[in-house]
């Protein structure tokens, strides 16, 4: 079997709740999908999500997907997965969505060709689990409104973006566990919006505000910074923005800083390097949250596939497709009861929308 065909397309996507963090403001998001095709018919899937986290220019990333596709894919045989990965990965390293959308796409059309599902394929360890979903950086009423819209939807996971105002960002959160004072997890979000002296501080509230975990409080490049933590600090934070490599890795691995590491297809390059990261987290004793960007079902559903192989998944925040006002593809899992259940296909299970 060989790849007879590839065809790279970009949507702009409007966002049905525009949010901010304390980085940004997000209301439109920039995808590039690519379809490979086998010469069996199977298809393969991918979708890239460039970010200002991820470092891309969306144009240049297109075009190194459509080099990529072109020199290193179209006429060769997908069963030479880790190889032809190998080769992604030389030929895009300043392009990490660019190779996860190709990446993912491999793994795809294989699992297709195969017959069995990527999970399947990688092994398959996890149960469903459940997802948090966002909340941005609102006024107090409107994070307690959009926390009681999404409970009614049967999430039982809150995620709340922090970062801009301490004051603030502790009225919400104790207003929140007010509202909510059990069934409901809450995790938070600071996308390197605090000082250590505040880290610190909201670790000490932790406890009171039940909170599940903090992620990235930090800036990247002051991890050295987290370890005046205390230890069990610590093993409350999440890496998100410090970690995108298997070299970010292998340093915060030594005298870890944090306790949890966020991985992102889009960060570290697809489900090849998301398994490279996930088993030096394993040596490690590092536990694994999977997130996303504002993505399609086809980048969601393989960070999935790839999260319920892993032995160090424990929590998942793959809501990015939930709030796109439409997606170019469907299916890749289901949302029961706040949980996130694979769909019994081949491949990961997506497909183009008509």
């Amino acid at each position: 079997m060989t790849i007879c065909s590839v065809e790279i397309w970009t949507e702009r996507l409007p966002l049905t709740r525009p949010y901010v963090i304390a980085t940004r403001e997000v209301s439109t998001v920039d995808l590039h999908f690519v379809r490979l095709e086998g010469s069996d018919g199977a298809p393969g899937l991918g979708c890239a999500a460039p970010t200002a986290v991820t470092s891309e220019n969306a144009e240049d990333c297109l075009g190194a997907m459509d080099a990529a596709a072109r020199d290193i894919l179209k006429g060769q045989d997908p069963r030479l997965l880790r190889g032809l990965a190998r080769q992604l990965r030389l030929a895009c390293p300043q392009y990490p969505s660019a190779m996860a959308a190709l990446d993912m796409a491999l793994y795809d059309l294989f699992g297709r060709s195969m017959g069995v599902s990527v999970a399947a394929m990688l092994g398959r360890l996890r149960k469903p689990l459940p997802t948090s979903i966002t909340i941005g950086i609102l006024p107090l009423e409107e994070t307690l409104e959009e926390a009681k819209e999404y409970l009614a939807r049967g999430f039982k996971c809150l995620k709340v973006k922090l970062g801009l105002d301490y004051g603030e960002d502790l009225e919400r959160l104790q207003a929140l566990r007010r509202a909510y004072p059990e069934g409901v997890r809450i995790r938070v979000d600071a996308n390197q919006g605090y000082t250590i002296e505040q880290t610190r501080d909201l670790f000490y509230k932790a406890q009171d505000l039940d909170l599940e975990l903090i992620e990235q409080p930090l800036s990247r490049g002051k991890e050295a910074d987290m370890l005046k933590l205390s230890k069990d600090a610590q093993r409350l934070m999440a890496a998100d923005e410090s970690l995108h490599d298997p070299m970010d890795a292998l340093q915060l691995a030594v005298n870890p800083p944090f306790g949890i590491w966020n991985i992102k297809l889009m960060k570290c390059g697809g489900i090849t390097g998301a398994l490279d990261l996930a088993d030096l987290a394993g040596l490690s004793g590092i536990d694994l949250m999977w997130g996303c960007m504002d993505e399609s079902v086809i980048s969601i559903a393989a960070a999935l596939h790839t999260a319920y192989a892993c032995p160090k998944t424990c929590y998942l925040d793959l809501d990015g497709s939930f709030d796109l006002s439409r997606d170019a593809a469907l299916g890749g899992f289901t949302l029961q009861d706040g949980s996130l259940h694979l769909l019994d296909e081949p491949g990961l299970g997506v497909r183009l929308a008509v």
